[in-house]
């Protein structure tokens, strides 16, 4: 028979080699002669503990470290099976206790990192690996981990060298190659994030965390079905896995799969439901399906849980300009709660200079992910191209992921551009105030991938919102808001942080596509009967405007409305708006909702259209551009807020101000007499786009003087009254 040092050995070499069975069956005999063999305890509890049988692995470890209190690896592999079970400080307490016994352990000191890096502490996990590191040089794994912790503290380039060394210590790492791939994923290199979660699933085929990574990867560059499918085969080998629940309802919102995604994400916080991002998320999807009260619910949970989680403010904040009983008032309280909480921290930390003679060109920066096919671009792109080079000169920080032609047209017409994505917010406001950016513009607001936390550092002496939000960001650091005398009426400047900055005409000025198809005779003439359109978000659909249009309907028993945006395909989401319109008398077979479409097609759909119904109370923007540019008119109730008066300003500076209520009576009114006035519908239609071509909303030239005028008005001004920091 073996000895129990031979049988000790043997069951090493089992394990090893992946015969977890055999290896427990020794050291569980080892243990019926020896009970008290703090080793064999502790190699059984490895045995567990690679089965993922967590709590028989604690259980093997607690009584190796009874039978032997100086057991450092025991100490060790009992903070290493608290940590997989997530209970992270009783890890750390393990890790510091075997390094009390063990100083110059390396393997406690890199595991008491990957614990301090859980508990958001990148700072103390660096610090923990580079010991590791010093205590042994060829540490593949601390390596490894040193570059997740840098990448955690936005140190990309140094993530990059860190796994990069791993690599070459250990070509074979499997899970070094998934963290260069996260790693080059942020920077934005997403090419070869791909070829690096590829490799680590050669190199480990079951890795479900790069299955998931790879995903993630996929889904930025715009494959979702591929990303989806990672997904899967993650949840395949890891169905708890709750960050791919979450990660798979992101998708599933990209597929316009509402319902499911909000299955997902639900499924995400029961497996975790401290899970602050899948609540996030989860609120998200909520808002998308018209449910803005679940949507606030989700937001103020994930705060709770989170209370520094900025993103999730915006959320909420975003979220409230579509409630019908919002005031400017509550908003201006409710986005001074987020300067207070997340901006006002952080005034100070940088300086600026006067380094530009006043007299001279300004530099102006532009920050926003949305520099391409987005409303912004839309927007913004032909004041750039309009701007005299002589008086301007615009540099762009650009988030955008994917490239399209406009983003093209954008790189073109700036004198610097600067691919920013994965750069942290620290580190763009040191890049701004190095390019010496006069005036500073915000065109996210508080929507999706804002850079505020960039403004709240003051990288500029000059900081402006414009054209991406619905109203005052709520930051002290911002000087400026632009609009008009139509979005914010003298009566109502009380309410916003920043000083109004006014163009004579509109706030914005549009692009139309050059695709957009010609404009078709009136339908009705055809027909027989009035068509209706919305193109706008279904969030914007209040049960307020459900019941507004729905007396239109009434009214016009032979009218019918169209409905069209990313997820009025989901089959839950139209069954729900199809109900409300029931419960007003309406029949489903009156309504037609449609989904997403490629922009082109989008727009030949209002040749299907004779009227539009704009939401109300937050209205549409682009939305009603579009609408117009096809020779739609559009019926608008403005009311107090900057989100209900987009359609008023575009509508005024065309000249269409008949289509403007005062009123939901005359909403109504409005809506049927124009309805019940096919020649005077038909003759609107049919010079609607000229109308427009030739007004203020299209003249970029005009506009983009306006607006030169206005920011040298605003620079002198700051000369005069003397320079800050």
């Amino acid at each position: 028979m073996s000895t129990i040092p031979e049988a000790l050995a043997i069951a090493i070499q089992h394990r090893q080699a992946g015969r977890l069975e055999a290896a427990e069956q020794i050291y569980r005999q080892i243990l019926a002669v020896e009970p008290n063999h703090a080793e064999a305890h502790n190699n059984l509890g490895n045995i567990f503990n690679n089965q993922e049988k967590l709590d028989e692995a604690i259980a093997c470890y607690r009584r190796a470290v009874e039978l032997k209190p100086d057991f450092a690896v025991a100490h060790n592999n009992l903070g290493v099976a608290f940590k997989e079970q997530g209970k992270l400080d009783e890890a750390v307490i393990c890790y510091r206790r075997a390094l009390a016994l063990k100083p110059d352990y390396a393997e406690a000191h890199n595991n008491l990192g990957v614990a301090f890096k859980q508990q958001g502490k990148p700072d103390d996990a660096v610090a923990c690996y580079r010991r590791a590191l010093e205590l042994k040089p060829n540490y593949a794994v601390a390596y490894s981990n040193l570059g997740i912790a840098f990448k955690e503290q936005g140190k990309l380039d140094e993530a990059v060298v860190c796994c990069r060394r791993a690599l070459e210590l250990k070509p074979d790492y499997a899970e070094a190659h998934n963290n260069l791939g996260v790693a080059c994923k942020d920077l934005g290199n997403l090419h070869d994030a791909v070829a690096c979660y590829r490799r680590a699933l050669e190199l480990k085929p079951g890795y479900a965390e790069a299955h998931n990574n790879l995903g993630v990867a996929f889904k930025q560059q715009g494959q979702i079905d591929e990303a989806v499918a990672c997904y899967r085969r993650a949840l395949e080998l890891k169905a708890d896995y709750a960050e791919v629940h979450n990660n798979l309802g992101v998708a599933f919102m990209e597929q316009e799969k509402l319902t499911a995604a909000v299955a997902c994400y639900r499924r995400a916080v029961e497996l975790k439901a401290d899970y602050a991002e899948a609540h996030n998320n989860l609120g998200i999807a909520f808002k998308e399906q018209g449910n803005l009260d679940e949507a606030l619910t989700c937001y103020r949970r994930a705060l709770e849980l989170k209370p520094d989680y900025a993103e999730t403010h915006s959320n909420l904040l975003f979220t409230l300009q579509y409630r019908v009983a919002v005031t400017p008032a509550a908003l201006a309280e409710a986005h001074a709660e987020y300067d207070r909480r997340h901006a006002a921290p952080l005034r100070g930390t940088l300086a600026h200079e006067n380094v530009h003679d006043r007299h001279g060109r300004l530099r102006l920066g532009f920050i926003s992910p949305d520099l391409g096919r987005h409303p912004v671009g839309y927007f913004l792109i032909r004041v750039l191209e309009n701007f005299d080079k002589q008086r301007m000169e615009t540099v762009c920080y650009s988030d955008r992921m994917v490239e399209d032609d406009l983003t093209r047209r954008f790189q073109a017409a700036a004198a610097q551009w600067r691919d920013v994505a994965g750069v942290s917010d620290q580190r763009l406001a040191e890049q701004i105030r190095a390019d010496q950016i006069d005036i500073l513009f915000d065109l996210a607001g508080h929507t999706a991938h804002n850079r505020l936390l960039v403004f709240a550092r003051k990288p500029a002496p000059i900081q402006v919102t414009w054209a991406g939000y619905v109203g005052s960001t709520g930051l002290k650091a911002m000087d400026y808001l632009i609009a008009d005398r139509y979005e914010i009426p003298p009566d109502a400047e009380q309410h916003y942080r920043e000083r109004l900055l006014r163009m004579p005409d509109g706030y914005v000025c549009y692009d139309p596509p050059v695709y957009a198809p010609q404009v078709a005779r009136l339908p009705a003439l055809d027909h027989g009967q009035v068509t209706f359109g919305c193109f706008n978000n279904p969030a914007k659909i209040t049960p307020q405007a459900i019941e507004v249009w729905a007396r239109i309907l009434r009214q016009l028993p032979g009218a019918r409305l169209v409905l069209k945006y990313k997820g009025w395909s989901d089959c839950g989401v139209a069954r729900r708006f199809t109900e409300m319109f029931a419960a007003q008398a309406i029949d489903p077979g009156r309504l037609e909702l449609l989904g997403s479409s490629p922009h082109v097609k989008l727009l030949a759909e209002y040749n299907r259209i004779d009227l539009a119904l704009d939401p109300f109370p937050y209205n549409g923007g682009l939305t009603t551009c579009e609408a117009l540019w096809m020779g739609v008119p559009v019926v608008t109730c403005p009311s107090e807020t900057f989100a209900s008066r987009h359609s008023l300003s575009h509508l005024s500076n065309v000249g269409l101000t008949e289509t403007i209520a005062r009123d939901l009576d005359e909403y109504v009114e409005l809506a049927v007499s124009l309805a019940g006035d096919l020649p005077r519908l038909a003759g609107l239609r049919a010079g609607l786009r000229a109308r427009m071509a030739a007004s203020p909303l299209c003249d970029a030239t005009r506009f983009a003087a306006n607006l030169a005028s206005r920011l040298q008005e605003v620079w002198e001004q700051r000369a005069e009254n003397g320079y800050d920091s």
